[in-house]
């Protein structure tokens, strides 16, 4: 049996429900972990996501790397025993040495073709892992982003919150595969090369290792410095984009005006701040590669005239002058390829800080300690000497007391921001006040749950969400598990069934983007719908039958009807006709209760309600 004791049948087929994907590994890894707020740091959250789901194949993938790179540095020196082995054996009478010479000839041909294998076994990891990771990471700042405010969405825009998430997984596989390898590879190349080196001389150790240190020092100071001239430039691009598609948004705007000239110059002044920041970022990087191409060859051609001037004097041997050319220019372009890298790496931690700082905010509302499930029996709301403002200070509420019946119907009417909607926030506790309680059953809401508390109340809008799903999907959005005889049940209660099956794809209908596909009173009576197979006890109906025409608010209303049986109701409506018979209106103005009684009370009562009643004309709900 459901809360309301009709007795429905909710069973769904055996396995998942229909249309929705099979649980997957990405959400059998976080879903115990939704509530979890991820560390706001780049390299913070990366760890964290390491440590908890891939820390031996994050070792694995450094092992990996550092093994190969020792034996790539120890290429150079086979190179070098194998030059000397020639050259002995060239000087030496016949017959010559070639078990040595094929020695040091397999040793080089392993030394190369091992690192190659290593390298391609990284990269087998890494695919077991970067695409998981990415996976989680999304999934945990999708979860945390979820339990954010109204307020926190309302100053965000929906477009710029789904692309940032998608960016951080981005840059959080970018870092870490620049950690497990580039940064891996130079460490230990720059260890085993300058052991080698000083083996040989320390004089070329010391001279690769501070011409490194150095290098990278500069290098690392230049890349922040590009950094903040790529983002300037991307903002002059996103700055220049906005203004353009503007203009194109309203083009019948423009031409009603002929304004076509001066949207070219006005858009012009945007174009030259793009075209100045672009040549201010292309101007620094000339210098930059400039500078890097400049220190390679500098230190390559100190490496080679020193070397030289040793072997000649016989100081140093072929085979060492050989490894110390071919080991110097692979740390060398190593140390030129990592300096390339990083500009992406800073761009990359700076993605990642920017979409952790706006994402992983602390949750303005929280479940108390201890909360519990709300339990609703009888549908009683009550608000108890509530206070409230807004966060820039405007007051709303006072001290307001309410208290609305189990299945008592109740409709709400005032001016715009007399605090209709804010009430409803408060009582779904999008809002806290802040001082007073509400209520539910004698449950203070502040005290439960706040998934408990949204399963209680069921909200139909003027303009009722959708997703770019079927029309099925959208329905039975309440429980997913609910059979298609309950779909179809409460699609013909919402007057919604007819129109649904006349489409060619029927409850398999995808509604577009914002339901698009549908047309207004559409959108409502699948709004309805959703509603009806969500069977809460507390309805809340916004503006539900406004801006449609006779028809379509004809059949919303009687679909109403059907779903306000039984269930406590709050409307809010500026069409006072629709609420006529309701048991209770009350008339809200500047967040206080002027006037509160029945339809008929309030007009014998003459005032402002009958004020506003005799302005309008409109429709009928029968109570």
């Amino acid at each position: 049996m459901n809360a309301l004791g009709n007795g429905r049948d909710r069973t769904a087929p055996s396995g998942p429900a229909e249309g929705l994907p099979p649980l997957d590994e990405i959400e059998q890894l976080a879903e115990a972990e939704a509530g979890v707020r991820p560390p706001s740091s780049p390299f913070a959250f990366i760890g964290f996501l390491v440590g908890r789901h891939f820390r031996a194949r994050a070792a694995a993938l450094v092992a990996v790397a550092a093994v190969a790179t020792v034996l790539e540095s120890l290429g150079p020196f086979a190179l070098g025993r194998l030059v000397n082995a020639v050259t002995a054996g060239a000087a030496a009478p016949a017959p010559h040495d070639y078990a040595g010479i094929a020695f040091w000839f397999a040793a080089l041909g392993a030394l190369w073709f091992a690192p190659s294998l290593l390298y391609r076994l990284h990269d087998a990891i890494d695919r077991s892992l970067s695409p998981r990771l990415r996976g989680l990471a999304q999934k945990y700042l999708f979860a945390w982003l979820l339990g954010h405010s109204a307020r926190y969405f309302q100053e965000n825009f929906a477009g710029k919150l789904g692309q940032k998430i998608k960016q951080a997984g981005q840059a959080a596989i970018g870092l870490l595969y620049l950690c497990t390898f580039d940064i891996t590879r130079i460490v230990v190349l720059l260890i085993a090369g300058t052991a080698l080196l000083a083996f040989q001389s320390p004089f070329y150790a010391g001279l690769l290792l501070g011409w490194t240190l150095l290098y990278l020092a500069v290098v690392q100071r230049l890349a922040r410095r590009s950094v903040r001239l790529s983002k300037a430039f991307s903002e002059e691009v996103s700055t220049s984009t906005g203004r353009l598609i503007d203009a194109i948004t309203n083009v019948d705007l423009v031409r009603a005006f002929a304004k076509s000239a001066f949207e070219r110059k006005y858009l012009s002044r945007f174009l030259a701040d793009e075209m100045d920041a672009s040549r201010r970022l292309r101007l620094f990087l000339m210098w930059m590669k400039l500078f890097m191409a400049t220190a390679m060859l500098g230190l390559q051609l100190a490496l080679i005239w020193m070397a030289v001037t040793d072997t000649v004097e016989g100081r140093i041997t072929l085979g060492a002058f050989t490894m110390i050319f071919f080991l110097g220019n692979m740390i060398a372009r190593s140390v030129q390829d990592l300096s390339f890298r990083m500009l992406d790496f800073f761009e990359q931690l700076g993605t990642l800080d920017e979409a952790l700082a706006l994402v992983t905010r602390p949750h303005e509302i929280v479940d108390a300690p201890g909360a519990v499930p709300l339990v609703v029996t009888r549908g009683e709301i009550a608000f108890r000497r509530v206070t409230f403002a807004h966060g820039d200070g405007h007051p709303v509420f006072r001290d307001l007391d309410l208290v609305i019946r189990p299945g008592e119907k109740v409709g709400l009417v005032g001016k715009s921001g007399a605090g209709k909607s804010t009430l409803i926030k408060l009582l779904r506790r999008q809002f806290e006040p802040q001082s007073g309680t509400v209520e539910i059953d004698g449950q203070d809401i502040s005290r439960v749950t706040w998934d408990s508390l949204n399963l209680a109340v069921a909200e139909v809008q003027q303009m009722p969400g959708v997703f770019h799903r079927p029309i099925r999907e959208n329905i039975r959005y309440a429980d997913h598990m609910a059979s298609q005889a309950v779909v179809e049940d409460s699609a013909r209660k919402a007057f919604a069934h007819d129109f649904i099956v006349r489409r060619d794809e029927g409850y398999d209908t995808i509604v577009g983007e914002q339901g698009l596909k549908l047309s207004g009173g559409e959108r409502q009576r699948v709004a309805i719908a959703r509603a009806l197979v969500k069977d809460a006890r507390i309805l809340v109906l916004d503006e539900a039958t406004s801006s449609l025409d006779s028809e379509s608010e004809h059949l919303i209303q009687q679909a109403l009807l059907e779903l306000m049986e039984g269930r406590t109701v709050i409307a809010i409506a500026h069409r006072l006709s629709t609420i006529a018979g309701m048991d209770r209106i009350i008339l809200l103005e500047d967040g206080r209760i002027v006037e509160d009684g029945s339809h008929a009370e309030l007009l014998a009562k003459g005032g402002a309600y009958a004020a506003l009643w005799n302005r309008q004309v409109g429709g009928f709900i029968e109570g």
